[in-house]
C-alpha cells in the first residue's frame, strides 16, 4: 500500500495555484455556500483518478496510448493537440503564480521568477532520470509543508463547525447565480484535470507486482 501511494501523492494537483485561486474567490465571495461543489468534484476526481490507475495496472497502457490504440489517427492527434494545450495552460498558471510568490516574498523580479520556475522543472526531470522515487519523495515533502501551513491557517481563521458542515449541503442558488456559478466551474476545473489523469495511469506502471490476474487484483 505505501508503495502505491508514491503515485497517488504524485497526481495531487490539487494544491496548486488554480485551486487557491478558486477556493479562494469563493471564500472570499460566498463564504462556505461551494463546499458542496469541492466535496463533488473531489469525489469526481477520485473516480478518474481511479479508473486512470486501473488502465495502467490491468492493461499496462497509459491514458495517451489508450487513446491511440482505440482512435483514428486524425482523431489521435488532435486529442494529443488539445491535451498540449490543457498542459500549457495549465503550467502558465503554475509559472506565473510562482513568479508572483517569489516576487511578493522576496522582491524578485518577475522575469527571474520565471526563470528560477524553469530551472525548477529541469530539476525535476533530472531527478526523474534517476528514478521516480525521488520525485515522489520531493513531491511528498512538499504536500507536507503546504499540508501544515493550510492546517495553521485553519486553525487561526477559526471556522464555524455548524456553518462548513452547512457548505457541503447541495444549494440551487449555485446555479441561478452567475458569478457563483462561474466560481464553481473554476473549481471543477482546477480539480477534474486531464493531465494528472495521463500522469497517473502512466506512474503506477513504474511499480513492481506481479504481472498476473492476482497479482493485477492485488494491486488494484
Amino acid at each position: 500500500m505505501l508503495a502505491f501511494a508514491g503515485p497517488g501523492y504524485l497526481v495531487v494537483g490539487y494544491m496548486d495555484p488554480g485551486n487557491w485561486a478558486t477556493d479562494l474567490a469563493g471564500g472570499s465571495a460566498f463564504g462556505y455556500s461551494l463546499l458542496s461543489v469541492i466535496l463533488r468534484s473531489n469525489l469526481m476526481a477520485i473516480l478518474l483518478q481511479s479508473l486512470g490507475a486501473k488502465l495502467g495496472i490491468v492493461a499496462g497502457r497509459d491514458l495517451a496510448h489508450a487513446g491511440r490504440d482505440h482512435y483514428s489517427a486524425r482523431v489521435s492527434f488532435v486529442l494529443w493537440v488539445l491535451c498540449e494545450i490543457a498542459i500549457c495552460a495549465f503550467g502558465l498558471a503554475k509559472v506565473i503564480g510562482s513568479a508572483a510568490a517569489l516576487n511578493l516574498l522576496f522582491g524578485l523580479p518577475l522575469v527571474w521568477g520565471v526563470c528560477l520556475t524553469a530551472l525548477d522543472v529541469l530539476v525535476v526531470l533530472y531527478l526523474q532520470n534517476k528514478g521516480f522515487r525521488y520525485i515522489e519523495a520531493l513531491v511528498i515533502g512538499l504536500i507536507g509543508l503546504i499540508g501544515g501551513r493550510c492546517s495553521l491557517g485553519i486553525l487561526f481563521s477559526q471556522p464555524e463547525p455548524r456553518a462548513v458542515l452547512a457548505g457541503f449541503v447541495p444549494r440551487f442558488e449555485v446555479v441561478r447565480n452567475p458569478e457563483m456559478l462561474y466560481v464553481a466551474i473554476g473549481i471543477l476545473g482546477a480539480r477534474v484535470t486531464p493531465h494528472n489523469l495521463y500522469l497517473h495511469s502512466s506512474s503506477v506502471q513504474t511499480l513492481a507486482f506481479a504481472r498476473t490476474a492476482a497479482g493485477r487484483r492485488e494491486a488494484i
